[in-house]
């Protein structure tokens, strides 16, 4: 069934790279940094049975006033563009597409990422984990971070991969959240593939802190340009993530190292940090992440 988080994940993407080979600037923007989830809401039991689903777009204020006026239009646009991609589907299809602004309930709650875990968390939580151990910085960023940010609410998530390293600035990512004062505050990401220590000589797949800290600084003195605002902005915390520990003694430097205002700045997030947000979010596992599946043999068992 498509509303499956592995299965609608899988689609997502396929209606993604439509919506790329279609040029769909607009479109693609949506898609790429927008909470998006699927529920069923009809069902027809005439012919085997037929269920209809809605896909909400989840997008902040900001971008649903600028596509208002064409609001319906997009929704077909995005409509056609899903049930395209599950036409070979017979008893499912896509009764509608709604994109709606991001709305704030102060008494929802928010998943917590400390408390027990199922047996069934555990094992996905377990899966992650020899994930990272294999996994390359830029897999890090791109199958882990990036859509655990977006579903944590953060909106216009730019990663430019690391072809020109020249223009990062410190930051392997930036992005903006929108507080429900419609104020918005933006971060810049530095990450880190292994451990993060403060020893003197940078040990294989560790990261030196003070290489980080330099980044650091750079990160926050450096403006960055919001297109959608079309301005230039300064960030107003930075990240630091490693795919590894962050060790006291790493965050004690950095910590002794920076001024006052620039301390309450900086925010640190390490493995298991990520292990517990990516499971209470109920994110799909990367694709190698997933356990694989056992051939069916086709000999008889005697």
């Amino acid at each position: 069934m498509i509303d499956d988080s592995n299965e609608f994940q899988s689609l997502l993407s396929t209606v993604t790279e439509i919506a790329k080979a279609d040029g769909a600037e607009d479109m693609i923007d949506l898609l790429t940094n927008s909470q998006i989830t699927i529920q069923q809401t009809d069902y027809d039991n005439w012919n085997g049975g037929l269920y209809g689903y809605t896909i909400y777009i989840c997008v902040d204020v900001k971008t649903f006033i600028n596509h208002r006026d064409n609001i319906e239009h997009i929704e077909k646009d995005i409509d056609s563009r899903f049930s395209l991609a599950i036409r070979h589907l017979d008893n499912e299809q896509i009764s509608r597409v709604s994109i709606i602004p991001k709305s704030y309930d102060l008494n929802a709650p928010m998943p917590n990422p400390h408390r027990p875990f199922s047996a069934s968390e555990n094992k996905r939580r377990n899966d992650l984990t020899a994930y990272l151990d294999k996994a390359s910085e830029d897999e890090l960023i791109e199958e882990i971070l990036l859509p655990l940010f977006r579903q944590l609410g953060f909106h216009r998530i730019s990663f430019g991969g690391h072809k020109d390293k020249a223009l990062e600035y410190g930051k392997d990512i930036w992005m903006r959240y929108t507080l429900p004062t419609q104020h918005v505050l933006y971060f810049g990401i530095q990450v880190k593939k292994g451990k993060l220590d403060s020893s003197g000589i940078t040990k294989f797949s560790n990261a030196n802190v003070a290489e980080v800290y330099q980044q650091a600084l750079m990160m926050l003195g450096h403006e960055i340009f919001d297109a959608e605002l079309n301005r230039n902005v300064l960030v107003d915390h930075a990240f630091i993530v490693a795919g590894g520990e962050i060790t006291k003694a790493a965050k004690n430097w950095i910590g002794g190292k920076l001024d006052v205002i620039k301390r309450s700045q900086v925010m640190f997030m390490d493995r298991n940090d990520i292990l517990n947000l990516y499971v209470v979010t109920n994110l799909p596992l990367p694709d190698k992440a997933r356990p694989a599946q056992s051939e069916p043999h086709d000999d008889l068992p005697f």
